[in-house]
């Protein structure tokens, strides 16, 4: 039986695979022979794919058979193309490799340029090139990047090395070093390389080529990788593919150069080719930031002193801009694209969807429908629902007037305020204290990601819009400042110097990743609203979605956020909630120290025109939409204070002796309150306290229905696991209902349903569901009553579950749809036996999370509850849901 396939080849016009092999081929590769198969120049090479990679893992990091032979076999196709040998000592051919995933992990992976270099091949290169000083800078490059790579010296120690030679020789950058001094330098790595590990670095390029793809498959689980991959919720088991590719030179002098482009300005989405190059330099120099970039055209120079590429190379530039169209309209989507020109030679080393901040995205998925690009039904779809979170924040209120410090780059929008801290490691620690901390970094690393996650901004001193610190808080939603030259930081005194302001670690800044802008301080933030290009994609997304969207809101103003994010009611008003307000919590702890019916009566009519005004403030701001109201649901005992000095002031004030309240304190305490006396337990109990709220409820709705307003209020009665705790409260909120329509004369429909949080509740839904109007799974309490968790506490251990790979994801955040999902299907399907047209929804925290939201639509779920500001979330995730459905 032959060998599996697992090489494929592409260059010269010919390739093996193409864009629709993105699994197989990862993200890099299927693109490269998709460019071949545009006939756009791409330097050859070849793939090897992801399913080495992942038998790589299952074989205890052995290769396949056969794989061996095919890597051989391409890399012998790739030399008759190029007319060079790998090797060889008069034209050496010099490879790149480096990784390529399904999809796009920036700067996670490992990579190795210009392998093939030795003490023989290094002379061929200075004969072909005649640039004996490009030679021994390659080389230089390639031992130090192979030293970290492969052999796993920290880059640190060959870094000093280098920061040696430049102090020796008098010079600052590296580009002023000279070919002996780049020669000598190889020498001192080489000998420190057999100083650390005990062997002289490898001078066979096979040995070298074996080294570096072990070393591109080793990095699928490096630290940062895996980190990036649980951030970003991509499958351990998909795996890396390796393209080893040849190499082309930026740096062959003063005409050849390197860059990154988009095809649409990645921060704002506007419909320009943005990007930057370097004269004589390699890639990585783009966005390693040790040097200033320069514009790749003229309309992108703004304040920019230096040539753009348009001007220093205008026949490459054409070419180029004729590429990136093409690219554009074959893709369908604006492409983050690399480029070499080697002599006046243009090469495209890359393309791939392009990360872009929310905004962008926005604009561009529009601006494409519009474009005739795309349709309407791809526009929602390319918008990722978690990330509409990025723009449902706070902003600077522009009223606040702003010292601005300094200023840099603007390279990923929003505005964040902070602690100062210097490391990754300690952004992480203080935001675990959940300390809000800027992480300030001279330019960021991979290693970094940890930290870039914990903070909520990120600024850079260098580094441009495409620089790695700029990349990923783009891809994260974090706001970000790069390339701010003005700072001078010292990491070991752990202090910032600019423009005469010292700024030490802990001190509060404040950064705006819109205008670039870094201000001492804490400023003010305003509300975000939908509009633009937003707004006509949630039009868009609202059309074609089936599921309604509901807020979570117990005040008249979250009622009105709710509303204006497109809330199509509530559905979930917590009571509770308005008992702590002002001096009502007084009248609550007065009715709960009662010692008998009447007492608690008494208090309770203190407590119910407050809730009437509550509730008439929210029917007020809903207008006609549906208003769930969930009756009183946590234990009494929260109400009351807890320690000696609390219990004696409200003694004091309430004229109640302390022993009075303590020994009430004691009597309410219970081993478990979570599944205590609460919810309808205390319906059941004290009927006078639900008896109080359905008055206030049916009073507010009596009273707007005089002044024209149409409301439907839906009574629910929380924690019900019997049928009968269920029919005995809704007996009793059915009594008060009658009286007041009696008593108010208006006749208005209302709704008595029932929140399901215990699996019991679930199990029996067919008994609850014949009592009750309409169910609302409260999954934040039925997740902790499936699992016997408690959501306070399991963060202590919940996150080495994930780590270990016990669970996918903190089954808080995300619904867990194999086991507190059957519940809700289970309850949705035996309760509309016994009611096919019960109203059914979700109001737990999983109503705004995306993966939720979809199988909330796929059970057939009326609507999902969320809080105000995940509102739009929920609307595009239902869109997600109705579309996939239809593929």
């Amino acid at each position: 039986m032959p060998n599996k396939k697992y090489v494929y080849y592409f260059g010269a016009g010919d390739a093996d695979g193409g864009a629709h092999l993105k699994n197989l081929l990862g993200g890099k590769g299927s693109n490269l022979a998709e460019m071949v198969n545009l006939k756009i120049p791409v330097p050859p090479g070849f793939t090897i794919s992801t399913e080495v990679c992942t038998e790589y893992y299952e074989n205890n990091q052995n290769y396949p058979d056969g794989l061996h032979e095919q890597v051989i076999m391409n890399l012998k196709k790739v030399e008759e193309v190029m007319g060079r040998r790998f090797g060889d000592v008069e034209k050496p051919l010099l490879i790149s490799i480096r990784s390529g995933a399904r999809v796009s992990m920036p700067g996670m992976m490992d990579t190795v340029l210009n392998l093939g270099l030795n003490d023989s091949t290094i002379k061929g290169l200075i004969s072909e090139t005649n640039n004996e000083r490009l030679a021994y800078d390659s080389y230089r490059r390639f031992v130090q990047m192979y030293a970290d790579v492969v052999l796993g010296i920290d880059k640190d120690i060959l870094e000093h090395i280098l920061e040696d030679k430049k102090e020796e020789k008098g010079v600052t950058l590296d580009t002023e070093l000279t070919a002996d001094d780049l020669h000598d330098l190889v020498t001192k790595f080489k000998a420190k390389i057999k100083e650390i590990t005990n062997k002289d670095f490898p001078e066979d390029p096979i040995e070298q080529l074996w080294g570096g793809i072990d070393a591109v498959f080793g990095s699928w689980d490096n630290k940062r990788a895996q980190t990036y991959r649980r951030l970003n919720k991509i499958p351990d088991d998909w795996g890396t593919a390796v393209n080893v590719q040849t190499m082309v030179y930026g740096n062959m002098g003063d005409d050849s150069a390197t860059g990154v482009a988009f095809t649409r300005d990645p921060a704002t989405g506007e419909n320009r080719f943005f990007g930057e190059f370097l004269v004589n330099a390699q890639g990585e120099d783009v966005v390693a930031g040790i040097r200033t970039p320069q514009p790749i055209n003229i309309a992108g120079k703004n304040d920019s002193k230096l040539p753009s590429l348009e001007e220093v190379m205008p026949v490459c530039y054409k070419e180029l801009e004729e590429i990136y169209l093409k690219l554009e309209k074959h893709y369908k989507d604006m492409q983050d694209i690399e480029f070499t020109i080697q002599q006046g030679k243009l090469w495209m080393l890359q393309t791939r969807t392009g990360k872009r901040t929310i905004n962008s995205a926005l604009k561009i998925a529009v601006d494409m429908v519009k474009e005739g690009l795309i349709t309407k039904d791809e526009a929602i779809l390319r918008i990722d629902p978690a990330r509409l979170d990025q723009l449902l924040h706070p902003m600077i209120d522009p009223k606040v007037k702003r010292d601005v410090i300094a200023k840099g780059l603007p390279a990923s929008p929003g505005a964040a305020s902070g602690k100062v801290v210097f490391t990754a490691d300690e952004a992480e620690e203080m935001a675990g204290k959940e300390e809000k901390v800027i992480l300030v970094r001279i330019e960021t690393s991979p290693e970094d990601i940890h930290g870039m996650n914990a903070a909520q901004g990120i600024l850079t001193a260098r580094g441009g819009m495409t620089s790695h610190a700029a990349v990923v808080a783009r891809g994260m939603g974090k706001c970000c400042v790069a390339g701010c030259g003005e700072l001078k930081i010292d990491y070991d005194k752990e202090v910032m110097e600019v423009n005469g302001n010292t700024i030490r670690k802990g001190d509060l800044i404040t950064i705006d990743g819109s205008l670039g802008e870094i201000m001492l301080g804490d400023l003010p933030t305003i509300e975000p609203e939908i509009g633009g290009d937003m707004a006509v994609l949630m039009e868009w997304a609202d059309a074609v979605r089936r599921m309604k969207v509901r807020a979570n809101a117990d005040t008249p103003h979250d009622a009105k956020v709710a509303r204006e994010f497109g809330a199509q009611g509530i559905g979930l008003c917590r009571t509770e909630h308005m008992f702590f307000d002002g001096d009502r919590i007084d009248a609550v702890r007065e009715m709960i120290l009662a010692d008998d019916t009447e007492g608690r009566k008494k208090a309770l009519a203190k407590i119910l025109p407050m809730q009437k005004s509550d509730f008439i403030g929210i029917f007020k701001e809903m207008k006609d939409l549906p208003v769930t109201i969930r009756l009183l649901d946590p234990p009494l005992h929260e109400f009351l204070p807890h320690s000696e000095e609390d219990i004696k002031a409200l003694s004091e004030k309430i004229g109640v002796s302390a022993e009075k309240l303590t020994a009430k304190v004691i009597s309410l305490k219970e081993f478990n309150p979570m599944l205590g006396h609460r919810g309808c337990r205390l319906g059941v109990t004290f009927p006078e306290i639900y008896d109080m709220q359905v008055q206030a409820i049916m009073e507010a709705a009596c009273e707007l229905s005089k002044e024209g307003y149409s409301i439907i209020p839906e009574i629910m009665i929380p924690l019900v696991g019997l049928v009968n705790e269920l029919k005995v409260t809704r007996e009793s909120a059915e009594r008060v209902c009658k009286e007041v329509i009696k008593k108010t004369g208006e006749k208005i429909e209302y709704l008595i349903g029932t929140m399901i949080e215990l699996p019991r509740a679930a199990l029996t839904a067919d008994k609850i569901g014949t009592v009750a109007d309409f169910f609302s799974f409260g999954t934040n309490d039925l997740t902790q009553t499936t699992y016997g968790l408690s959501r306070d506490d399991a963060g202590t251990f919940l996150p080495k579950y994930i780590e270990l790979g016990m669970m996918k994801e903190d089954p808080f955040v995300a619904l867990d749809q194999e086991g507190v999902g059957i519940l809700v299907e289970m309850g949705v399907t035996k309760g509309r036996s016994v009611k096919p047209n019960l109203k059914v929804g979700i109001c737990g925290e999983h109503g705004g999370e995306p993966s939720s939201v979809e199988f909330c639509h796929n059970i057939g779920l009326d609507y999902v509850s969320c809080s105000p500001f995940r509102v739009p979330i929920a609307r595009l995730s239902a869109a997600h849901a109705k579309l996939k459905e239809e593929t």
